[in-house]
């Protein structure tokens, strides 16, 4: 328990950094939107970029964990952007739901959480996940976002506009430029190396901190008071999918449909129990979605999968 704890620790002490700026005004009423926007056309791209470009083919070809983490993400997504499609809101909006119920923080928590509990021969493994989760997943709620904002009722224009709106997204180029470099066979130069890592670094801190802005900004009460209890309402479901059923989807993939060994079982399982990423909040605050319930499901998902994972790892153990 009290290591899943140290682990979510910093998590919370980058929020609060940044809760405490806004309410204080040292940064701001424009903060937010703009280190949004440093992550999401800098800090995010590169990161991606040189995780794709040091990633080698051979190393990521584990099909049966690939098949059983991505369908427990996709049919959680799919579940949550039906269940919310039938509620009348909007694809954008539900796009973005769909990835507060699936999107596992595989970067900042599954990394740390992978090696102390896995060891480090867990890295290849834990690695296929954040791509499937930050490419993959991210990709696919992209595009249905792109559609959703789109108003040409013509499908071949439709289709023009959606396309170059996704290749002009820094969030979807960028690591399929890195998998064009790895499959190029070529190196990073020492100081392209040393670039992408520092601007890489700084996507998931910067990210927790914007999160912090947008929750310690000061909104009229008699404006705000009826939707914040209807927001942390409406995250309550999305917290449930993620951190109870993707778990139990992937441990019933892993055991019983893909037949993995116990240790890759587990993994899988944590993988996908793990709270709500930043990603989602980036894309609503990129896109000027509503982000309330999306800032609501990250801290409630954090909080509680203190609870959930730690849990299970004691089971397992």
């Amino acid at each position: 328990m009290l290591t899943t704890f140290f682990i979510v620790l910093p998590i919370f002490a980058l929020i609060f950094v940044g809760f405490i700026c806004r309410r204080a005004n040292i940064l701001g009423p424009n903060a937010t939107s703009e280190l949004n926007r440093f992550v999401v056309y800098l800090a995010l791209p590169a990161l991606l970029f040189d995780i794709m470009a040091h990633t080698t083919w051979r190393a990521i070809y584990q099909p049966r964990f690939i098949a059983a983490f991505t369908l427990s993400c996709f049919i959680v997504f799919a579940l949550t952007v039906a269940l919310r499609l039938r509620r009348g809101r909007h694809l954008a909006d539900v796009s973005i739901d769909g990835l507060n119920a699936a999107y596992a923080n595989t970067g900042f928590i599954g990394f740390p959480l992978s090696i102390i509990v896995f060891g480090r021969g867990s890295l290849t493994l834990t690695t296929i996940a954040a791509i499937i989760t930050v490419c993959v997943l991210f990709a696919v709620a992209i595009v249905l976002i792109e559609i959703g904002l789109q108003t040409e009722a013509h499908p071949v224009h439709l289709l023009r506009k959606v396309g170059l709106s996704l290749l002009r997204n820094p969030l979807l180029i960028s690591p399929v430029l890195g998998a064009l470099w790895a499959a190029s066979g070529l190196h990073l130069p020492s100081s392209a190396e040393t670039f992408f890592k520092l601007l890489g670094d700084a996507a998931s801190p910067c990210a927790l901190v914007a999160l912090g802005l947008f929750l310690g900004e000061r909104r009229p009460t008699a404006a705000v008071a009826a939707p914040r209890a209807g927001d942390v309402k409406g995250s309550l479901p999305l917290v449930f999918l993620k951190l109870i059923v993707q778990p139990v989807v992937a441990w019933v993939l892993a055991a019983k449909l893909f037949d993995l060994g116990p240790a890759v079982v587990h993994l899988t399982v944590v993988m996908a129990a793990l709270p709500t990423g930043t990603g989602p909040f980036m894309l609503a605050e990129f896109y000027r979605r509503e982000a309330r319930v999306t800032a609501n499901a990250i801290l409630s998902s954090t909080i509680f999968s203190l609870v959930t994972v730690s849990l299970y790892l004691a089971w397992v153990r």
